[in-house]
């Protein structure tokens, strides 16, 4: 039994003394040493805050599945309040998120479509009988020879729409021609216009049961007569629909605000919870594979760019508008070498350069020569037959500052050439980064490594920022076309260095998550569609309802004769 008494200290000799600092000495040099190892070697807290994070993410799941509940943001287990008070983030930790894996998300998507294209498809749809032709519903989505990243996402967006409303596609033509036909193939899961007009009469879908062939038009760049936020869809009753003006990856993703729970469940169905940054399926790319493969001409040039080697494991694509940058190649530079870093067993991996500006090419090249093979087509050396083919999209005068001086052709080879890459796509720009061109070239490379499970984890799209782009930080990466744009608020620090960014593969439509923040610009342009935005991107669902409600309703309506 303890004495209760106190103990009566030992006197202290010198010996003991010394024992007592030699003791001191060796506790304070292992402390050193852990302290040092610590620093140099942060992965222990990074452990320790991933590990926090993942339970404050199950926590944050638990308590809302509201989709409005925008304060919190699944993807890192803080609230923008608490955001707010970091004050800001460099882009490159805007992009952890995107770094982590969007595979099964992917793979869940791309069932979905194979689902909905073997029921709604045109193989089995053509062939129903007339009673059950005649009631089917149709989305047509129609693009003209413009910009292919713009243009292409009408095609897309027509196609994601048909899967939320349990529609048929067609892929409208001008003058009995596909857009960019005599570059691309599209599906056999496509009707066209003329084949549906020439099946209605053919079953007698107007004298027999009475429903007029009409499209209804719902133009997303008038806000004020859209109800893309306002109108359930699925209860529209016109055999086709048309959605005008979607030129980017955010109108079809509107609907995951819509006022109807049954529109934003299946618009959740197909793009996932908007507030999970970190779960988001890669839509668009799996719907380009499934839609587009390049035409017999523009697939044997990429090969005469690939020769008979593998395909390449990166590709480079920087918009530069006909301006030379030292600090762009410098930037781009970096981000190449962080792109092989993550390669595995690659002893010297082969690059796609493309540019609108072929100075950029040949300044950039020396450079990558040391560490890589370069792959470039170089149309100006090529013989095969679309080189010499006349065709109506060559380069035009008007359009060379922002196309390049290159005939328009060379863009659809160097779009499926770059989109070969097995390990990364990276995109700079002078000014804007992350171009709706840049995005199909990721999003349709990556649809295409999905098969190989095991390297496509290791997928990239990265962003090659320059300093001065980022002065203000992303506050200049204005219009919805661009990837950042849903980044460009106060949340983003200015005066960042280079950054090399992971990047969605599906550009956000809205500001769900930690770190994305309006600018005023969009604040203003989110009013005219009814939704009222606060300054860190939180929506106002009972304004947007009251909204709904007094709005006049606009029904706009065309026949068929009249497309």
């Amino acid at each position: 039994m303890k004495s209760s008494g106190a103990r009566k200290r030992p006197p202290v000799t010198v010996s003991t003394n010394l024992c007592l600092l030699l003791s001191f000495g060796i506790c304070a040099a292992i402390s050193l040493a852990l302290l040092s190892s610590r620093s140099v070697d942060p992965r222990a807290d990074e452990v320790a805050q991933t590990t926090q994070t993942r339970l404050d993410e199950r926590r944050l799941e638990n308590e809302s599945d509201s989709i409005f509940a925008t304060d919190v943001s699944s993807e890192s287990g803080i609230s923008k309040s608490e955001a707010a008070a970091k004050r800001c983030a460099t882009v490159e930790e805007m992009g952890e998120v995107f770094e982590r894996g969007f595979v099964e998300p992917s793979l869940r998507v791309r069932g979905l479509i194979q689902r909905h294209f073997q029921v709604h498809g045109a193989e089995r749809v053509r062939s129903l009988p007339p009673e059950q032709f005649c009631r089917r519903g149709f989305v047509i989505g129609k693009a003209f020879q413009a910009g292919f990243g713009n243009e292409m996402y009408k095609i897309l967006t027509g196609a994601a729409l048909s899967i939320m409303l349990n529609r048929s596609l067609i892929i409208g033509q001008t003058r009995g021609k596909y857009p960019f036909g005599d570059y691309i193939s599209y599906t056999s899961h496509a009707f066209t216009l003329g084949e549906v007009k020439h099946l209605w009469h053919e079953n007698h879908c107007v004298k027999k049961y009475g429903r007029d062939l009409a499209v209804r038009i719902d133009d997303f760049e008038n806000p004020v007569k859209s109800g893309v936020l306002c109108s359930n869809w699925i209860r529209w009753k016109q055999p086709i629909i048309w959605f005008q003006g979607t030129t980017d990856a955010v109108a079809a993703q509107f609907f995951l605000k819509s006022s109807h729970p049954e529109m934003r469940k299946s618009a959740v169905r197909l793009f996932g919870d908007p507030g999970k940054l970190d779960e988001r399926p890669n839509v668009f790319g799996e719907l380009l594979r499934v839609l587009i493969s390049p035409q017999r001409d523009v697939a044997e040039a990429v090969d005469w760019v690939i020769k008979s080697g593998s395909d390449p494991d990166i590709s480079l694509h920087m918009r530069m508008l006909m301006n030379r940058s030292v600090r762009a190649v410098r930037a781009a530079l970096v981000c190449l070498q962080k792109a092989i870093g993550n390669l595995h067993h690659t002893v010297r991996p082969r690059v796609v350069l493309i540019s609108d500006t072929p100075s950029f090419i040949k300044e950039i090249t020396p450079h990558i020569h040391d560490f890589a093979e370069v792959l470039h087509f170089n149309y100006e050396h090529y013989r095969g037959n679309v080189s010499v083919q006349a065709n109506v999209l060559h380069s035009r005068d008007f359009r060379s500052k922002d196309w390049g001086p290159a005939p328009r052709w060379v863009a659809f080879v160097d779009f499926f050439l770059a989109s070969r890459a097995k390990s990364a796509v990276i995109t700079g720009a002078h000014r804007r980064v992350g171009t709706t061109y840049a995005q199909l070239i990721a999003a349709l490379a990556s649809a295409n490594r999905l098969d190989d499970r095991s390297s496509n984890k290791s997928f990239s799209f990265l962003s090659s920022f320059q300093s001065n782009l980022l002065s203000d930080g992303l506050k200049n990466q204005i219009g919805w076309g661009h990837a950042w744009n849903r980044f460009a608020g106060p949340l983003s620090c200015r005066k960042q260095t280079d950054q090399c960014a992971f990047t969605p593969l599906m550009p956000p439509a809205w500001w769900d998550g930690t770190w994305q923040s309006p600018i005023p610009r969009d604040i203003r342009r989110l009013q005219a569609y009814g939704f009222r935005l606060s300054d860190d991107g939180t929506v106002d669902q009972q304004h947007l309802n009251s909204y709904c409600k007094s709005r006049k309703k606009y029904v706009i309506t065309t026949s068929i004769a009249q497309m």
